[in-house]
């Protein structure tokens, strides 16, 4: 049977509970088993929320009177005060991890473009190719996916110069996919990032070839530029996971299931489907992100396997939050059209359990990304666990 590089399985009993299982998937590479290893299902427990209470103090009810109502008063003002506190706490901490998200960004962004703009020269034949490639690449954009490599290589011991060459080439790779997808074959968007789509530029044959160019080019880019202080074995293992990543069990395989359900019978898309499709689409390449940013920097396999999971989690929710944005956005907002999703018919997580339970589910995903980085030094951790809020409370 087909691989799928999806750890989660996705059921609701009831539009408003939300079922969480794992599915055990070897991970992308693995040094010890060279052949396809069997998915069998493990259940997976998520951490149990703890829930708040509180309660009037016994004896200033019994005891009634002024002084009884005053002291059921003070305590029940008591109790408001401990509940507003604790609901309030959370949302800091959420603020405060964004903020450190946004300085950690703010730091890196500015390495991460010029390290982009080397990556791919200008003034090469022929011309127009690379004008097309340097269009898009360069076009903005939240670098998420290098922000990723960098922070788990830094996590694990790495440095940014170790990791910029594998970051660059993920964005390379995320680039093609935005090209490719804008096609009037595929998604047929106009505008991207809030400028003209690729194709709308250049012509759909050169918006083609220039994808095929930056994809081609990204696996290049990690051999030769790799610092030859890294052993060529974490080098090697980083270019098979994202080959692999790209390819029919990840970001295409996630692509090609995403058309075929177009259009489909409410009753042919499941929620399961929906989950392969994010998984693959999307969560693949922000997956092989975080892992291939702490093998660069030598961890452990159980950090690999661990900052996979979170990212895994991450990716999910990030989709989550996408098919929201879909339907509540505007173009504006998003830089891109808005409620493509419906007006083609594709089912999203909002189609198919409402708003609400989406919101909920995307929640509990960061929720529990951000428990498997507890263990970590939370100072080090902090640009993970920030990224996690802000893909949570994203508005584009």
């Amino acid at each position: 049977p087909a691989r799928s590089p999806s750890r989660l399985v996705l059921a609701l009993g009831k539009p408003s509970r939300l079922v969480r299982l794992a599915s055990s998937r070897a991970p992308l590479f693995s040094p010890e088993k060279k052949h396809h290893q069997s998915l069998a299902p493990r259940p997976f427990v998520p951490k149990k929320m703890q829930a708040l209470s509180f309660a009037t103090i016994p004896g200033a009810i019994a005891r009634g009177g002024a002084r009884g109502r005053k002291a059921t008063v003070s305590a029940r003002r008591g109790a408001v005060r401990t509940v507003r506190a604790a609901a309030e706490a959370p949302a800091a901490a959420v603020e405060a991890s964004e903020v450190d998200f946004a300085k950690y960004i703010a730091e890196k962004n500015a390495a991460i473009e010029q390290a982009l703009s080397d990556s791919v020269p200008a003034a090469m034949y022929p011309e127009r190719l690379h004008e097309s490639m340097r269009y898009s690449l360069l076009a903005g954009g939240k670098r998420i996916r290098p922000c990723l490599c960098v922070a788990a290589c830094e996590l694990m011991g790495g440095t940014m110069e170790t990791a910029m060459p594998t970051a660059c080439a993920l964005e390379m790779i995320h680039t093609m996919s935005l090209i490719h997808d804008d096609l009037p074959s595929m998604d047929n968007d106009d505008f991207r990032r809030g400028k003209p789509t690729n194709h709308k530029v250049y012509g759909e044959e050169m918006a083609i070839l220039a994808g095929d160019a930056l994809l081609s080019h990204a696996f290049e880019y990690i051999g030769r530029n790799t610092p030859k202080s890294v052993p060529a074995e974490r080098t090697l293992r980083v270019i098979v996971d994202v080959g692999k990543c790209v390819g029919s069990e990840g970001l295409v395989g996630g692509q090609v299931v995403d058309i075929m359900s177009e259009g489909a019978d409410a009753d042919e898309v499941t929620l399961e489907t929906l989950k392969y499709i994010h998984a693959h689409k999307t969560g693949a390449l922000l997956e092989v992100s975080v892992t291939s940013g702490a093998i660069l920097a030598g961890a452990k396999e159980e950090d690999v396997v661990r900052l996979g999971k979170y990212a895994q989690l991450i990716g999910l929710a990030f989709q989550v939050v996408d098919d929201i944005l879909d339907c509540t956005a505007t173009s504006e907002e998003l830089g891109k059209t808005a409620g493509k999703d419906v007006a083609v018919g594709k089912a999203t997580y909002p189609s198919l359990v409402g708003l609400e339970e989406s919101r909920k589910i995307a929640d509990d995903l960061i929720k529990e990304a951000k428990a498997l980085l507890s263990e970590y030094d939370q100072k080090k951790a902090a640009p993970l666990i920030g990224l996690a809020d802000y893909i949570g409370n994203r508005k584009n």
